[in-house]
């Protein structure tokens, strides 16, 4: 009887490599999981940082023409179609350099003083894209206010 036991305890017949190979998958699917979800964030932040520098370009689209004096206070007054046009030129330029896929999806003035724009690009994750080959859609919105005086 002591004998049988002794073969039981001592019997370990590759119950260990189970386990290993899915702690070693859990693993790579937690870093895999990280990555993408540390990519996403980083491509949000870029694409909030060339709306918000749209929005600022925007935000001086006025001519000196524009400026009206009232009670010796200096006032703007932005157009739509001025923001939106800084926004696109702003867009065009720094398209080759940095924002690849980026699409306006809308620049106005809501109050006339600040300008408004809605960027939109689609991420991809870095490695395991055949799980989302049509991406997901990242949009950001920015506003910028001019101040005189």
């Amino acid at each position: 009887m002591r004998q049988i036991e002794n073969r039981k305890l001592s019997s370990d017949e590759g119950s260990s490599l189970i386990l290993i190979i899915f702690a070693g998958l859990i693993g790579l699917a937690v870093i895999v999981a990280t990555m993408a979800a540390t990519s996403l964030y980083i491509e949000r932040k870029r694409l909030f940082t060339v709306a918000d520098s749209a929005a600022l370009i925007s935000a001086e689209a006025f001519n000196l023409d524009d400026v009206q004096m009232v009670d010796g206070v200096a006032l703007i007054s932005l157009t739509d179609t001025a923001v939106k046009a800084q926004a696109q030129n702003y867009l065009t330029i720094i398209a080759a350099a940095d924002s690849a896929g980026v699409q306006l999806v809308s620049a106005r003035t809501p109050d006339g003083v600040s300008s408004e724009v809605t960027l939109r690009k689609t991420w991809h994750p870095p490695v395991v894209s055949m799980f989302m080959p049509d991406g997901i859609v990242i949009s950001v919105t920015a506003t910028a206010r001019t101040v005189l005086g």
